[in-house]
């Protein structure tokens, strides 16, 4: 007795793909403002790949890093990524002080095109109309006399400016750090610089040879700059122990206008 079986066939109609999973790492990529709040800059680094360091070897390393950045050009062009128009505003700002809010209109973008643009052209301002004014003074006093430009002018005008520039918000951002507050020094150089910029202006009408119109300039030039840098730094006076270092600031101020004045328009 013959017995035939018929195996069932089945096929299964498609398939079912393999669920492949993809890990973005984005350990590496960096984000353009990360950094803008952190001085020194960082350059980068490695941080994030292979093994964990323990922490001893980890905090030696971002320190080093760090610090390797201070003296990498590419770890500044951030501070110089500014357009016209976002420098033209911050210009138009440092020539209100009342409007208070210079911090956050450079929160996301604190730049140092304003410290090496508006000092070098305050340098060439004052020098040379320090010069003229000098001559006219000399002229208007005595025909016959003759003076030729002063190169001392160039000299002290850069020691002077881009010393105070640098040194001053320095300064601030220690002594601020110093006293618990929340200081940042890109900040504070981009708030120092923009504050340099009535000067400029100033400077044009300081060639007047008339003692008393120059001492009203300069004194307004200098109290204008000084409300500036004042009323924005009240945002890290939060107690009365440090209502000293806005005062300290608008005293800065209005010496650096005094030696401009004394200096290079007698």
């Amino acid at each position: 007795m013959d017995e035939s079986f018929n195996l069932p066939t089945s096929h299964l109609l498609g398939s079912v793909p393999a669920v492949v999973t993809e890990e973005k790492n984005n350990t590496n990529r960096e984000d353009p403002e990360a950094n803008l709040q952190i001085f020194p800059p960082n350059n980068g680094g490695n941080a994030g790949q292979g093994t964990p360091a323990g922490p001893s070897e980890g905090d030696g390393q971002q320190s080093a890093n760090n610090w390797k950045g201070v003296f990498s050009i590419s770890s500044y062009t951030q501070y110089f990524n500014v357009d016209t128009d976002v420098v033209l505003n911050r210009l138009m700002c440092s020539l209100n002080p009342t409007s208070g809010d210079f911090f956050n209109k450079i929160d996301a973008n604190p730049d140092l095109y304003g410290l090496v643009w508006i000092s070098t052209t305050l340098v060439a301002a004052i020098s040379s109309f320090g010069n003229l004014a000098t001559y006219l003074m000399h002229k208007q006093g005595d025909t016959a006399s003759t003076r030729a430009f002063d190169v001392g002018y160039m000299s002290v005008a850069a020691f002077s400016v881009y010393g105070y520039a640098f040194i001053v918000p320095l300064g601030f951002y220690f002594l601020l750090q110093y006293l618990g507050s929340n200081a940042n020094l890109v900040r504070f150089w981009c708030l120092w610089a923009y504050s340099l910029f009535v000067f400029i202006l100033s400077s044009f009408l300081l060639i007047i040879p008339v003692e008393f119109i120059k001492w009203i300039v300069i004194l307004l030039t200098g109290a204008m700059s000084g409300a500036f840098v004042t009323l924005n730094l009240k945002s890290f006076v939060q107690t009365n122990d440090l209502a000293i270092v806005p005062i300290a600031a608008f005293v800065l101020q209005m010496g650096l206008a005094i030696f401009i004045k004394m200096w290079f328009f007698p």
